[in-house]
């Protein structure tokens, strides 16, 4: 460890002693990639046990100091340089995954000085001024605790100025103009200017990303999922690379099988010149994959190799983002692939079969699945025109009583009925609202989004991005192929086929019976005596 409290990720670097407990689940498998090879940028790691103590701010900047003269010195980069600037991500990692939970600023390094700096190191002016707005706006909900509504306003109203559909459509003197109204708007609502100094910034964020340990959505997660409140988050401070640097960039997020069914494929959802939060946030449905494919044949390819290294170096199915800056791809976490449990199951026999583990494996990580109850459901023919088709997250299928926000789910769970929660977006903030769900139905979102991975873990039925579907808070009613449905109505999900029907639907069960006769061979041969096998 070069520097006190601190640690690497380098190729070379040395591996924490304590492990994954020390410097986080995210941060630990990060630097696993980067000692395999695998693109990772450089970054360096405050530990667990930063967050569990009080912390001293001058030896909190003095450690921050030394990580980014390191980050410097490995990228020939300054931070907040008027040429050749270094910008960061500030991301949370706690040793066991919370996907969505806590919280990641990213850009940070920018002001006047550094965002002319970036524009003078790649010629993209575009670049420079949506980073500058995404520094402010993700700043401002993170760190200051401002209303993010009022931003979203904010670039809703520069998009329908310049009539557009997207922030992905704006031109660089619209975002310039947009940075500009960001940080005024940021002065009036904190009552102070947005912080031009980037070692302020970095020391600030990287508070708000430790206490986002005590957010109350983490605790939340914590609760349902039975996790020790004590362990607390590591921040990963890593070097920016830029999804948004235009067409021959983009950000995503992969599984190295589809979690939903376990098919032994590459599963990725895909953002042309976006950032991260694009995908995982909720807020947006991806539609890229065939883009990828088709403009960027190579970096798709090199997509693909770096699944099949991420199953053979973790022997398991991960969960993974990344990055492509100018056609090359940047791996910036992976993580075990949460999986629903007919998903378990496939992979399970599948990987047995490919060598990739051994059977008493294989039947460990069945451990606590009912394969007895489990099976595909799917509704019984025939079945009525759907109103709509959804981008399918979750499979199986569902019906139950169309629930606006948690208050529905609750009032219709405390009557034993579960209900569908119906909303516009894919947000984790509706995690509690989940587990008593039976179903989730949302406007816009992503397969890959926190919240639609936080659906499957639970089990449930997910189709996000249904094309649309119009929510009407104040008359609690939705609207859903010219079809208008009262809070209370019935509503069928098939996480099969994407389909969403009104009223409630018959179900059939099929048995997985392949995968079952393989699981009762294995157990078969290891209740043999040894001299037996």
């Amino acid at each position: 460890m070069a520097d006190p409290g601190l640690w690497f990720i380098l190729p070379g670097a040395p591996l924490p002693e304590g492990g994954v407990e020390e410097v986080g689940n995210k941060a630990w498998n990060l630097m696993l990639l980067a000692q395999a090879g695998l693109p990772v940028p450089p970054g360096f790691v405050l530990p667990t046990s930063w967050c569990r103590a009080p912390r001293d701010p001058a030896a909190v900047r003095q450690a921050l100091a030394a990580g980014i003269a390191k980050l410097e010195s490995a990228t020939g980069l300054g931070f907040g340089a008027a040429r050749r600037p270094l910008l960061v991500s500030v991301r949370s990692g706690a040793a066991v995954s919370m996907p969505g939970m806590l919280e990641t600023v990213l850009d940070i390094g920018l002001n006047a000085a550094s965002v002319e700096g970036l524009l003078r190191l790649g010629g993209n002016p575009r670049l420079a001024w949506d980073c500058d707005r995404r520094l402010v706006q993700g700043y401002a909900e993170v760190v200051a605790g401002l209303p993010p509504e009022s931003f979203d306003a904010l670039l809703g109203k520069f998009i329908a100025a310049e009539g557009v559909e997207t922030e992905r459509d704006l031109d660089h003197r619209a975002l310039r103009r947009l940075a500009a109204a960001m940080r005024e708007h940021y002065a009036a609502l904190a009552g102070a200017p947005f912080p031009a100094d980037p070692m302020e910034q970095l020391a600030a964020a990287v508070e708000s990303v430790f206490g986002s340990w005590n957010a109350p959505k983490a605790i939340a997660w914590r609760r349902l999922n039975k996790l020790d409140d004590a362990g607390g988050t590591a921040v990963t401070v890593q070097t920016m690379v830029f999804g948004n640097a235009g067409g021959t960039s983009g950000a995503g997020v992969g599984f190295t099988r589809d979690p939903a069914t376990g098919a032994p494929s590459l599963y990725f959802d895909f953002c042309l010149n976006g950032q991260g939060e694009d995908v995982v946030a909720g807020r947006r449905t991806t539609t890229d994959n065939d883009r990828l494919r088709d403009l960027m044949p190579d970096t798709f390819h090199a997509l693909q190799d770096a699944a099949t290294r991420l199953e053979a170096l973790f022997r398991d199915s991960q969960d993974f983002e990344f990055t492509v800056h100018d056609r090359q791809l940047h791996l910036l976490q992976t993580r075990r692939a949460q999986r629903t449990p007919i998903a378990a199951l496939r992979m399970a026999v599948d990987m047995v079969a490919e060598g990739l583990i051994r059977p008493d494996e294989a039947l460990w990580r069945l451990d606590g699945v009912d394969l007895a109850s489990l099976g595909q459901t799917r509704f019984a023919a025939p079945v009525p025109e759907p109103l709509a088709r959804a981008v399918v997250a979750g499979v199986g299928v569902a019906s139950g009583p169309v629930a606006l926000d948690m208050a529905a789910v609750e009032r219709f769970a405390s009557r034993g009925n579960a209900a569908i929660l119906v909303r516009p977006e894919t947000v984790t903030a509706d995690t509690m609202a989940l587990a008593k769900a039976a179903g989730l139905l949302s406007a816009t979102g992503s397969r890959t989004a926190h919240a639609a991975v936080v659906a499957r873990q639970l089990g449930k039925v997910c189709l996000v991005g249904c094309p649309g579907l119009d929510i009407d808070a104040d008359r609690r009613t939705c609207r859903i192929g010219g079809i208008c449905l009262a809070e209370g109505d019935p509503i069928s999900l098939d996480g099969n086929t994407g389909a969403v029907y009104a009223g409630a639907l018959p179900v059939l069960i099929e048995r997985p019976d392949r995968e079952l006769a393989a699981v009762a061979a294995w157990r078969h041969l290891a209740a043999q005596p040894a001299a037996a096998q």
